[in-house]
């Protein structure tokens, strides 16, 4: 089952699959082993609706060769009632010691964990309420995912309701609950961070961060407050911090950082409350967390103040305001916003480093405004205060494709929101489909990337795009098709990134208009001024340009109406067909005169079916005993031989006993006799006169060709005998079938039974 869950996904259809199929598993009955449910109420297990059941769901259960499905269709033919099997739970039944051999109590347990998870909630006959599930109030997109993963946590979860994070390296932008989230879907980390942050905002997932005893933010754990309250254990009250002990400053090892050195009088006013928390052998980490911070001893007086520049510890040391030894080369640079400000100095009370929820110090709120200042001079930013969340770089983009295509405009795309990446994401999709159509798969990338590498040049580069989302979907990524050739592209061919003779040849007929236009004005109003000549060389260029689009209208409408007059074709056409194939269904029967049989009735097929192979196998007895010369001997040969063979067909099929199959039976029996009548000719022709001269000729030929290769001219001498064979058989039955033919039209003698 685990492995089952922890199958890599790609997208939600997947995890539908997958969290279907254990839904599947948990309303299986032990006894029968086949679960009956509606496409309806899976989808209400699910948080989908029935119709992306039928259509998504149960062919991805198909697809996956995990479920077998028997479904019943409903008015418009989708999959209404499922009766499914669970494969690997069907395999093993009676399997003593397979994990999947569930017994009764375990398949009742399974079921209950799946209602407390993502029960939708439903009401008995008998007027009981079983209530919903912790998911059972979500649905639409993700909600298969989201109940999928609440499972996983839930299964990972010990009593105490903590879930073990995955090890290793993580990305720490996303944290490692969200990594051991994706690790558990198989999905990326940001999808598992998504994940989290809305099992967060339901109040079924708590990230508690631990704090070191100097007060700064360490490790954090993941766990679900509902196994926590399912074994009566307290949860922990929201917002509250674990907090860790700190670590002895007297003990020295090598993974732990050096103690502090108190001064003389320190230990009575402490900078960090002592927080007395003992931390279990559960909630146990790998590394101690340490103080990482000394305590610095009291030098500056409470009477006074030292006034300061920039608000470093360096400062305030005298007139020369040297640096004092060892300290960082800049310590003495004030930001140039702030430069001559004065900053009183701290007191030593509540002060940055002590642990009583200090305020803000004056200096760091300084450093920041100087450093966005200097952001903002450093390059143009997008200005938008009512952005979503900030979307990620090209560089996190899963498809290679996309990402080799949005290289050069990689600053404008981090500059969009998610949503707006979403829809910029999809609008690149549809672009290299379109490039894929026009070209190689493999190149239609690179080229989007130069489209966009030139686009960016004619704008003057990526700091005069005031709009990157407005740029991208209505510049950048559009192909602009300067005549009516879908492989122009500026023009430029995309195929062969040469010039497009169409627009060439487009502008050399615009050219040939206009100076046609430019000679016939000439020789109107020779002698006339050149303002005049000009004015009258617009107008009819404007005359003959509204006469071009005229037409070019009309011609838009004579296609449009011969599109419609052929769609109008089609369509009766294809009703003529539907009524003529109506009529052919329900023709009666030809043989019996059974009604809607299209023609003829099983029955009557049947029986045609074995006249046709009775008379096969005759004609098969008579090209091999009878003289083809003498219509006489064949007449009474194919009598006495067709009596015969329709006399054994008729016992042999009814020897099944079965009298509503006695049609088919027929058939078979038939068919049999046809083959084997076949293969007895075929044999018998194998010694003809004409079979044994052409397999002597060939022997004759192989040994002069090889002399001494007895074996190859035997062996060519046997294929030549079966193709002459064949050949005669083939032969014989044509003659047959003309000399019927003769006798059917009278020209030769011939006694029909």
């Amino acid at each position: 089952m685990r492995a089952l869950l922890e199958a890599p996904g790609l997208d939600g259809a997947i995890d539908a699959v997958r969290l279907a199929t254990v839904v599947l598993t948990a309303r299986t009955p032990s006894t029968t082993g086949r679960v009956e449910i509606r496409s309806g109420e899976l989808g209400r297990w699910l948080g989908m609706s029935s119709s992306y059941v039928a259509s998504v769901v149960v062919p991805g259960l198909r697809r996956s060769g995990v479920v077998e499905i028997v479904t019943v269709q409903g008015e418009a033919g989708e999959d209404r009632g499922l009766e499914c099997k669970v494969l690997p739970l069907w395999g093993a039944r009676g399997r003593t010691g397979h994990p999947l051999a569930l017994e009764k109590k375990e398949f009742a347990t399974l079921l209950r964990l799946l209602e407390a998870v993502m029960a939708p909630g439903w009401v008995h006959r008998d007027g009981s309420v079983t209530p919903a599930g912790l998911l059972g109030s979500r649905t639409g997109r993700g909600a298969a995912t989201d109940r999928l993963a609440l499972l996983l946590l839930v299964l990972e979860a010990t009593k105490t309701g903590r879930v073990r994070q995955c090890g290793g390296l993580v990305d720490t932008k996303r944290g490692r609950a969200a990594a051991t989230v994706a690790r558990l879907l198989g999905c990326r980390a940001s999808a598992g961070e998504r994940v989290l942050e809305r099992l967060e905002e339901r109040g079924l997932v708590r990230r508690i961060r631990l704090r070191t005893a100097s007060g700064l933010a360490h490790r954090s754990r993941l766990t679900v407050p509902a196994v926590t309250a399912a074994h009566g254990r307290g949860g922990v009250a929201n917002g509250e911090e674990d907090r860790a002990t700190a670590v002895d400053p007297y003990l020295s090892e090598p993974d732990v950082a050096a103690g502090r050195i108190d001064a003389p009088g320190a230990a009575a006013d402490a900078q960090v409350s002592e927080v007395q928390e003992e931390v279990g052998a559960e909630m146990a980490e790998p590394d101690v967390p340490i103080a990482l911070h000394t305590d610095h001893t009291s030098v500056a007086s409470e009477s006074g103040g030292v006034a300061v520049a920039g608000g470093f510890s360096g400062e305030g040391r005298g007139g020369n305001r040297r640096r004092p030894e060892r300290a960082c080369t800049g310590e003495d640079q004030a930001p140039d916003s702030v430069a001559g400000d004065q900053l009183p100095a701290s007191s030593g009370e509540g002060g940055p480093l002590r642990g009583e929820q200090p305020k803000k110090s004056p200096a760091a709120e300084v450093g920041v405004q100087a450093e966005v200042a200097a952001a903002s001079r450093a390059r143009l930013t997008v200005v938008n205060s009512g952005r979503q969340q900030q979307g990620r770089g090209v560089a996190d983009l899963p498809d290679l494709r996309l990402r080799v295509a949005l290289a050069p405009v990689s600053w404008l795309w981090s500059q969009l929101s998610r949503g707006q990446q979403a829809v910029a994401r999809r609008a690149a999709l549809q672009a290299l489909e379109a490039l894929s159509g026009i070209v190689d798969e493999r190149v239609a990338s690179q080229l989007l990337a130069d489209r966009l590498a030139d686009r960016l040049e004619e704008t003057g580069g990526e700091a005069l795009v005031r709009e990157p989302m407005g740029w991208l979907i209505g510049r950048g990524l559009v192909q602009r098709q300067a005549c009516t050739d879908e492989r122009c592209d500026d023009g430029i061919r995309l195929d062969t990134r040469g010039d497009c003779l169409n627009c060439g040849a487009v502008t050399a007929d615009r050219r040939a208009v206009r100076s046609r236009l430019r000679a016939e004005v000439e020789a109107d109003l020779a002698g006339a001024g050149a303002a005049g000549l000009r004015a009258v060389y617009e107008e009819r260029l404007r005359e003959h340009t509204a006469l071009e689009a005229g037409r070019a209208r009309a011609r838009h409408s004579r296609a449009a109406a011969e599109v419609e007059t052929r769609r109008a074709a089609v369509a009766r056409r294809r009703k003529a067909e539907d009524a003529a194939e109506r009529a052919r269904r329900s023709a009666v029967c030809s043989g019996c005169g059974l009604p809607d049989s299209a023609g003829l009735c099983p029955d009557c097929t049947f029986r045609r079916r074995v006249d046709v192979l009775v008379r096969e196998a005759v004609d098969l007895v008579v090209v091999v005993r009878a003289d083809l010369c003498d219509p006489e001997q064949v007449a009474a040969l194919t009598e006495r031989c067709e009596a015969d063979t329709r006399a054994l067909v008729a016992d042999l099929a009814r020897s099944g006993g079965d009298e509503a199959l006695v049609g088919f039976a027929a058939r078979e029996v038939a068919e049999g006799i046809r083959d084997d009548r076949r293969a007895s000719a075929y044999q018998r022709l194998r010694t003809c006169e004409e079979a044994e001269a052409e397999a002597e000729a060939v022997y004759d030929t192989v040994l002069r060709r090889r002399p001494g290769g007895h074996e190859a001219a035997r062996a060519a001498a046997d294929e030549a005998r079966g193709r002459t064979a064949q050949y005669v058989l083939e032969r014989k039955l044509g003659q047959l079938q003309v000399l019927r033919v003769r006798v059917v039209a009278g020209r030769a003698p011939w006694r029909v039974g």
